[in-house]
């Protein structure tokens, strides 16, 4: 279910609702309210993303977890907040969740700060612990009862650089749907149990390159099962095809054959480098000292 400025999006609201939400609207009594919403529909998940601070009080969230706390069926209902975040790996994530289903689902997904619909540490201390908790803007590890948990910070940077990489390695010659979907099911499958009890929805962005490796094995993968490739023939580990194409940032040790900084002779040369550094006592310049030898 949908909830916008006006209250819950139904289907009665034929005049006041965009174009887009009518996807969203069901056959429900209108609710004006947040937190009567929840009480009507019991959902399992609650996403934000309109930019109101502070809207999930402590009422909303103590409600969403008293009413998950007596939820045995399965994860199907959810609750937004404006703007919606990709089904696909909210799914999946609830899936990873059936095993712990008295865990409401609360995505406080505004940023900056300031606009988030509620804090890390207010979701886990308003929900005795229990919230699976994944946010907008960053959020410090939250100790609540004896045991750490480590809010997820929602970023687009575990996407799109594995997408667009995909894209790239595959040739596609265009984007479909189907492709994006694909990389949400990336995402979502490097996430483990493991990752849950810490309190993570996503995998550790430490992980980014392997992260984005495999985004893009699966996004390449989809584009040429729909025939939208042209890098031909097909990899056959197109894991390790990303890797290999993928950009490094490590660079080889260089000394100078010669004997001395680079500083020296640039000074010699009039070149001047206004860079801050004071490697092996350089004196002739502010710049950076470059070491050069035939390694």
């Amino acid at each position: 279910m949908h909830c916008g400025l006006q209250g819950l999006i139904v289907s009665s609201r034929k005049y006041s609702i965009q174009p887009i939400q009518k996807l969203y609207a069901h056959e429900h009594e209108p609710v004006k309210d947040l937190l009567s919403a929840i009480k009507d529909i019991k959902p399992t998940a609650l996403i934000g993303s309109a930019g109101v601070g502070q809207s999930f009080t402590k009422e909303v969230i103590e409600t969403m977890s008293s009413i998950n706390s007596n939820i045995i069926d399965s994860f199907q209902k959810n609750i937004e907040l404006s703007a919606c975040l990709d089904n696909c790996f909210v799914t999946h994530m609830m899936k990873h969740s059936s095993n712990q289903m008295q865990r409401p689902v609360i995505l406080a997904l505004s940023d900056p700060t300031s606009r988030s619909e509620c804090t890390a540490e207010q979701a886990y201390s308003w929900s005795q612990g229990r919230a699976i908790f994944g946010s907008g803007s960053p959020f410090d590890p939250v100790k609540y009862n004896k045991k750490l948990f480590v809010p997820a910070q929602a970023n687009n940077a575990y996407i799109f650089p594995g997408f667009g990489l995909g894209v790239v390695i595959s040739g596609a010659i265009r984007v479909k749907d189907d492709m994006v979907l694909s990389a949400a099911e990336g995402l979502a499958e490097q996430v483990t149990s493991e990752h849950f009890d810490k309190g993570l929805i996503y995998p550790p962005f430490c992980s980014i390159r392997k992260i984005s490796a495999n985004i893009a094995a699966r996004v390449a993968a989809k584009a040429y099962d729909l025939g939208l490739a042209s890098h031909l023939p097909r990899p056959r580990d197109l894991a390790k095809y990303a890797e290999s194409c993928m950009y490094s940032h490590i660079y080889r040790s260089y000394r100078w054959s010669h004997g001395g900084c680079i500083c020296s002779t640039l000074a010699r040369d009039n070149v001047r480098l206004d860079l801050d550094c004071d490697l092996l006592g350089c004196f002739r310049c502010t710049g950076a000292c470059l070491f050069i030898s035939s390694q």
